[in-house]
Formats: C-alpha cells, structure tokens, sequence
C-alpha cells in the first residue's frame, strides 16, 4: 500500500527528533498514527542511514507476549548497541501495563529516542502524567483533512468532493475500499465497533453498553447543539433509560477519552471564565458519525458544516471554544498562541435575517481579531462587511496555515 506523507504533523514532530524528550502520538483509532510514525523512520534513515531503529507494533501477534513492563524491558535488552543511534517505536503503548516504568528508565539512561503512540488520553491524564510529566510532548493526530481527502482519494477540489467529504469523513483507509455505495459505511461501522468494545468499554470497564451506544446516538443527533449531562440524562428517562446524572458524565468522558467525540467548552469572549456547563460535542470523523445514525443531506448538512469547520480548526492545532457574548452564541472561538479566530457557520445567507443575526453577533465583537461567516455555497463570497469575510466552506477547508 502506497504510503502518503502527512506533513502537517510529521512537520510538528521532526524538530524533536533526537531532543531527550519522549513524543507521545495521539489520537482515535485507525486516523494514521502508525503510518505518520512509519514516514518519521524514513525521515531517520534519510538522515542517519547506520541507525538502529525498534518498532513494536502492540496490535500485531508478534508481540503479544508483552503484557507488562517487565516483559517490555525483557524484550528491549540489547536491543540498542552503543556505538549507534538508537531509535524506539511503539504503537499502542497502553496496552502494556505500567509502560511508562520502561520509557521512565530508557530515558533516564539516555538509552534511545522514544516515540510511542496511544489512543486513550487517560494515558497523558494519568500513566504519562504521573512518571514523566514534563519529559514529554504530544503530537494529536486527526482524521484527514479535506485537502488530505482529496488527495488520498485522488479528487479534484470542487463541491462534489466536498461532499463526499461530508458524508464518508477522513478516514485514511478509505481509499482501499472506495466510495461507492454503502461499502464505506460497512467499513465504518467496524471501526465503531471497535473503538466502542477496545477502547471504551473494555479500558473503562462500561457496565451498560446498551446506555453507551444510546448515547452516542444522541450525540450524533445534536452535534454541535449545546446541552448538559443533566439534560442527556432526562432525555433518556424519556426514553425509559434510568441513568444518573454523574454515570452520564463519566460516559462522555469515557468516550472523549478515546478521541472519538470532542468536548468543546464555553468561554466568555472577551474574558478569561470558561463555563463548566453548556458544553459542545463534535466527531473526530464524519463518517463515523453518519455511519451510526445515517446522512440525511438535508437535515443535517449545517451540523456536519459546523464539525468540519471544528475539525479543520483542530488539524491547524488551533484551540477550540464555543463563545459567548451575553445572551449571543459565537460558534467557534479558535486561539493560536494568543491569536484569536472567530467563526460563524450557516448554510446560507442570503436572507437579510439570517445576515443580520450571523454577522451581527460577530459586530458585537470589540477587539480586532479576524472574523469568519462560513457558507456552504452562497454566490456572494468574499463579501467583507465591517472587517467580517464572508467565505465558502470549500474555500475555507482548502486553506493550511502554518503550525
């Protein structure tokens, strides 16, 4: 299989190649951390043809003798000659138990450079965290973005595309099976089903899979919608599913822990609070979503415009916020180093109401930082109105800013 360079993160991760920091690859199951540490190894070749480099793979039989840390530094032992550089890889480094005691003392000793991948951040919460905070640095890796879906699937930039970016997501495997029919969403649905059973049920010891999967349903319904545990919870008594208010918080986070959904906070434009209800939920992948609960192009176009919009603020490594402006709602509030991005989203504009409220909370913004409507296909685009860019979402998703 043909391998297709990413280098809007193998970019952010090259700098640090041989610096005494451990570099922790994240993100949700199958979006490319193997293959975006495969082409690190070739840029290390490229450079140092002579070096030693160990790559454990945890998802292949080979290793499914190391279970714990003993067993992983058993298996390292002369693994790294001194009169060489020498290089460690391991994907899926949380399913062994207490890694982060072999990584802790491999860097101590100044043994290698490590690089290691993970799909729970409870792994940075807590094992990571706990034995080696501030020895490391984490690299998020998402699904593909538009411009990567084009060329993964050898695509022309056009509206079409878009929307089949739109309906299947980034998934980096697609192109191995296509984008006919239903094929894709029988691939999908077997990465949900994985990722549920792996990584959420199994890591977090889930009780009620049948609650859990009603749950994601329900966010895959009101993406982008804002709402609490507490209002999950009663819509689910409604449905005759008795759930507490703190297992439906723990289920939610049990699911961001995965990177499969994202919890986007609140934050006061202008200010520093950020409010600890009301939160946002939006989907690593499109696809992923529209293959639980299927892609409706008229009733839900403007929810997957509003999570593309997030997911490309996310793959430009922006920080993302839902804003508020007394009782206004501003869509996204993205932050890069202090620089602040401001985003509306819409199908369209061209009622003078739609105009008025869109742009308008946008007006009621006082410093200058840019300020974004996002249409789907409006002819008007371009349009600046009182410093605010009226931009098409084609547009906006085929622009990379630097990192």
């Amino acid at each position: 299989m043909k391998l297709i360079k990413r280098p809007i993160y193998t970019n952010r991760i090259t700098p640090f190649i041989n610096k005494q920091v451990i570099k922790v690859i994240t993100g949700q199951r199958r979006v490319g951390k193997s293959y975006v540490m495969l082409q690190l190894m070739e840029n290390i070749k490229a450079i140092d043809k002579k070096a030693n480099i160990v790559y454990i793979n945890m998802e292949v039989d080979d290793f499914t003798h190391i279970k714990t840390h003993e067993d992983l530094t058993n298996h390292l032992k002369d693994k790294f000659p001194s009169n060489k550089n020498n290089y460690f890889f391991i994907d899926e480094v949380q399913e062994v138990k207490e890694f982060e005691r072999t990584l802790r003392s491999l860097l101590a000793k100044n043994t290698c450079d490590i690089y290691c991948t993970g799909s729970n951040a409870n792994m940075l919460s807590g094992e990571l965290a706990t034995h080696l905070s501030g020895r490391y640095m984490v690299f998020q890796i998402h699904a593909l973005s538009f411009i990567e879906f084009l060329e993964f699937h050898q695509l022309e930039n056009k509206q079409e595309s878009l929307i089949l970016y739109l309906k299947y997501g980034g998934m980096p495997f697609l192109p191995n099976i296509g984008l006919q029919e239903n094929l894709p969403y029988e691939y999908l649905r077997s990465v949900y089903s994985t990722i549920l059973l792996k990584d959420v049920v199994a890591r977090e010891n889930i009780r009620s899979v049948s609650f859990l999967e009603n749950l994601v349903a329900y966010l895959a319904d009101n993406m982008g919608s804002l709402f609490s545990a507490n209002n999950i919870s009663k819509y689910l008594k409604s449905q005759k599913v008795e759930i507490s208010t703190q297992l439906t918080i723990n289920y939610l986070r049990a699911l961001s822990n995965t990177f499969f959904v994202h919890k986007v906070q609140r934050t006061e434009v202008g200010g520093l609070k950020i409010f600890e209800i009301g939160e946002k939920y939006y989907f690593e992948d499109l696809g992923l979503r529209n293959a639980i609960i299927g892609f409706n192009q008229v009733a839900d176009l403007h929810k997957l415009m509003e999570n593309a919009v997030y997911l490309h603020l996310k793959q430009q490594n922006f920080n993302v916020f839902v804003g508020k402006l007394g009782e206004n709602e501003i869509d996204f509030v993205a932050d890069k180093n202090g620089n602040k991005t401001y985003i509306q989203v819409c199908l369209t504009i061209q009622s003078e109401i739609t105009a008025n409220r869109e742009f308008g909370n946008l007006l009621k913004i006082e410093d200058n930082y840019p300020k974004y409507v996002i249409t789907l296909n409006d002819i008007m685009i371009g349009q600046n109105k009182e410093g605010i860019i009226q931009k098409n979402l084609l547009e906006f998703l085929s622009e990379q800013t630097d990192n």
